[in-house]
């Protein structure tokens, strides 16, 4: 069970290393595996576009953390009901992850507690990992020595996964909630929604919840009603 402190974020289950389909991001997942495992105390900077996985990639750390025994923490600063107070505190940890970290560039508030999150890390060479959807220089740090260290970061590009890739990683995605993703149901959602792998796990939790409470399987009736907001009862009956 991944120890964290009660900020209000909870980790998606099925974000974790065995669900995240590497592609060619073998060597940035290696280099968040050393964070999460106490094995590299360098701080971490990971970035791609929306969809890429960036923020499966820094809870599937807290939880592989967790998992070991160590206390983590993920903090999303894109997420309205975090403010930048959250962040004191949290040098006491063994791994901090924050997610949307470009926010900073543009939020003076940020500015002094992230450089104070940073200086505790570090002194007690903890581990802390940032993402974003651009590399740190092309983000603008107004306090110049945040800038500078944050600058001198280990840095990996998160490049999206393949089209040809998302179903493979989409069948194991639900396996981790419980859920069993049939090939026709797969294709149907592949060609039904956009191809943007973030936008098909959101409609998957959003299918396991409904799931769960009509007790049926992912069948094609079942999902599309579910995507047309037909009545739970309605949707129950589709077979």
């Amino acid at each position: 069970m991944m120890q964290q402190l009660p900020l209000g974020v909870r980790l998606r289950p099925a974000s974790t290393f065995e669900t995240f389909i590497s592609a060619s991001n073998e060597a940035a997942v290696a280099a968040l595996r050393l964070r999460a495992s106490g094995q590299e105390a360098a701080t971490l900077w990971l970035w791609g576009p929306a969809g890429s996985g960036r923020s499966h990639l820094l809870q599937a750390a807290c939880a592989a953390a967790g998992a070991a025994g160590r206390r983590a923490a993920y903090l999303p600063l894109g997420d309205a009901d975090v403010e930048p107070e959250q962040l004191y505190g949290l040098e006491e940890l063994d791994l901090v992850c924050v997610d949307d970290v470009g926010v900073v560039g543009e939020r003076a508030e940020w500015q002094r507690p992230l450089f104070t999150l940073y200086q505790g890390l570090r002194e007690r060479d903890r581990q802390l990992v940032l993402a974003a959807g651009a590399s740190p220089l092309a983000v603008r740090f107004p306090l110049a020595d945040l800038a500078s260290r944050l600058r001198a970061a280990e840095v990996w590009q998160i490049r999206p996964l393949p089209e040809a890739a998302q179903g493979e990683a989409l069948v194991a995605r639900a396996a981790v909630l419980g859920l069993a993703l049939p090939g026709e149901t797969l294709v149907y959602l592949q060609r039904r929604l956009p191809r943007d792998f973030a936008a098909l796990c959101d409609v998957l939790e959003r299918l396991d919840a409904a799931a769960l409470a009509a007790q049926r399987p992912l069948t094609v009736p079942f999902v599309r009603a579910v995507l047309d907001g037909v009545a739970d009862g309605d949707a129950a009956g589709g077979r």
